[in-house]
């Protein structure tokens, strides 16, 4: 990205994230609920999708969410590539979580294992600290001196395309921008310097989650745990409006293109996430994806997280499920 651009871009994020114009990159705004090829009762009622958000109005408690004939179906497309994985080596652990995000009909596989989260803690940091932006005045725009002795980089498989320069000053904004979009340890680190304790610890506790610093397993997580954070994003029930929106703005312009964003067509847009990390003792790799994917008129919530002893095979994996659920929610799509 050219310094140009890479200006353009950041310009945009300032607006999204204080609270500015949210016309940038909109999709068309629907008063009331969107029709949707279900005919039993909803699960939840929205407002209507606004860019990247559909505020929660109600939710509806079905008689068995799982009983959906079309959420079925895509479950049993899915089911036989993580058992294949497994079978053949090519991932350990596997994990899957689905949600169609304007009814809530959702699926999970694997839904007890547990999983190292890695970079996937960023998106709960940034929420945390957008929520803190809400109650104190330029926190977005205070300046923040990279000096740390280390470089947490150096640990990533996947390297960020650009890196902070070392005795120079970034605002808050900023630094969540490269954290997200380049997936910078090094921004993660000196963001966790800045953000309130108790307003971090308190995304985990709405979520009704243990905070990870009072963690003493590294494996803790499991995947529809994690989907969480995405959903509250979607559904505004956290953060402002405004603050959501930018969040999943930010969260669309990942430069990671290899999971999720592999599996769909280069039109429909993805606002994810991605996690790796090795464990050089124990010989385990873990690579995870989750966001959402904006199909027309029916975005879904899909999160992936995985373990094995090689990346490559955990990425085509992740791949091939996220190709068969767009294929299955496009089949379903045409049929009215």
């Amino acid at each position: 990205m050219n310094n140009k651009n890479y200006k353009v871009t950041l310009m945009l994020l300032v607006t999204f994230l204080v609270g500015g114009a949210a016309g940038f990159f909109s999709r068309d705004a629907i008063n009331g609920v969107k029709k949707h090829r279900h005919k039993s009762a909803y699960v939840e009622r929205h407002e209507g999708e606004s860019n990247y958000i559909n505020p929660l109005l109600a939710c509806d408690v079905a008689e068995d969410v799982l009983s959906d004939p079309e959420i079925g179906n895509i479950k049993k497309k899915v089911e036989p590539i993580v058992t294949a994985a497994i079978e053949r080596r090519n991932a350990t652990n596997i994990g899957v979580y689905f949600r169609e995000l304007n009814d809530g009909y959702w699926f999970s596989i694997g839904e007890t294992e547990k999983f190292v989260p890695a970079s996937l803690r960023k998106v709960p940091l940034m929420i945390a600290l957008l929520k803190q932006a809400e109650r104190e005045d330029n926190l977005l725009d205070r300046l923040v001196k990279f000096d740390l002795s280390n470089d947490y980089n150096l640990v990533q498989n996947v390297k960020p395309s650009q890196t902070l320069v070392f005795g120079k000053s970034y605002t808050v904004k900023d630094l969540i921008y490269r954290m997200i979009v380049y997936s910078d340890n090094n921004a993660y680190i000196c963001l966790t310097k800045i953000v309130d304790k108790n307003e971090f610890g308190g995304v985990y506790g709405k979520l009704r989650m243990l905070n990870p610093s009072i963690l003493k397993e590294d494996d803790y997580l499991s995947v529809q745990t994690y989907a969480s954070f995405f959903r509250i994003l979607y559904n505004a029930s956290y953060l402002s409006r405004e603050a959501s929106n930018g969040a999943l703005w930010v969260l669309a312009k990942s430069q990671y293109r290899d999971g999720i964003v592999a599996g769909v067509p280069a039109d429909v847009e993805v606002a994810h996430k991605f996690g790796e990390q090795s464990d050089a003792p124990m010989g385990t790799m873990h690579l995870h994806d989750c966001g959402i994917v904006y199909y027309p008129d029916h975005p879904y919530l899909l999160c992936i997280m995985s373990k094995g002893t090689k990346f490559e095979p955990l990425r085509d994996v992740i791949k091939d499920i996220s190709a068969t659920i767009f294929e299955e929610v496009r089949s379903q799509g045409n049929v009215e």
